[in-house]
């Protein structure tokens, strides 16, 4: 059983004031201290470290690519919210993950929050079969498509373009912030739900790609997956 998951985030301002021992600046211009300071390669996105989490979805989907059961969760209460997710992952005992950028950001991001809250994550997070660089029941789609680095890692929105899918409709990943300050919670766990489905396109197409389904299992998994993920796109939270 494969969980196909996403994470969405806003900066820890507590954190950041700490780390950057500024306890005055407005929000605002403790993100462009931070941008300068923390992040790398001059992205201004800051690494995994300095955010919380306010959303996350997950699809459980079979290994042939069945999809079985959505659960997801938004709010202010991120311990809360990695209960959810950790109670949730303890569905199943040998699960495998499905992703993109998981192994640079959502996987890490987890770690450095149960940390920060004291609490302990599934055993299965810390396996050999997650853990391992080349782990074939840990897929990661950037380095799926990039050969692990030898190539340029491709954007999410950017697949679908690909494959004729348009993605990312109902928000980006820089949008998340002043949601979250509008209160609009729920509109930011759509905005993931549509991220884990484009994913799980992309993952089937790949699979299809590579020879790991019959054209009849894609083809039926697949026509239902673009259609569920329009749904989304169309309803709006």
């Amino acid at each position: 059983m494969f969980f196909v998951f996403d994470v969405e985030t806003i900066p820890d301002f507590d954190f950041l004031r700490n780390v950057l021992n500024n306890h005055d600046s407005s929000e605002e211009d403790l993100l462009i201290q931070a941008s300068e300071e923390l992040t790398r390669n001059n992205s201004g996105f800051l690494p995994p470290m300095y955010h919380r989490m306010v959303s996350w979805v997950g699809l459980w989907v079979e290994n042939m690519g069945k999809p079985v059961q959505k659960v997801s969760w938004n709010g202010s209460d991120e311990k809360e919210g990695l209960k959810q997710l950790f109670d949730a992952l303890l569905t199943y005992k040998d699960f495998g993950l499905i992703h993109h950028n998981g192994r640079g950001f959502d996987l890490p991001l987890l770690t450095y929050r149960s940390m920060h809250h004291n609490m302990q994550m599934p055993i299965r997070l810390n396996h050999y079969d997650i853990r391992y660089r080349f782990s074939k029941v840990n897929v990661d789609l950037m380095d799926e498509f990039s050969n692990y680095g030898a190539s340029s890692y491709p954007k999410l929105k950017h697949l679908g373009h690909l494959i004729g899918i348009p993605f990312k409709q109902t928000g980006e990943g820089n949008e998340v912030l002043q949601m979250y300050r509008d209160e609009k919670l729920d509109e930011i766990e759509h905005y993931c739900y549509e991220d884990v489905m484009a994913t799980y396109v992309v993952w089937l197409r790949m699979k299809f790609t590579l020879g790991d389904i019959s054209e009849d299992i894609f083809s039926n998994l697949n026509e239902r997956a673009v259609k569920k993920l329009k749904e989304i796109q169309d309803s709006g939270p």
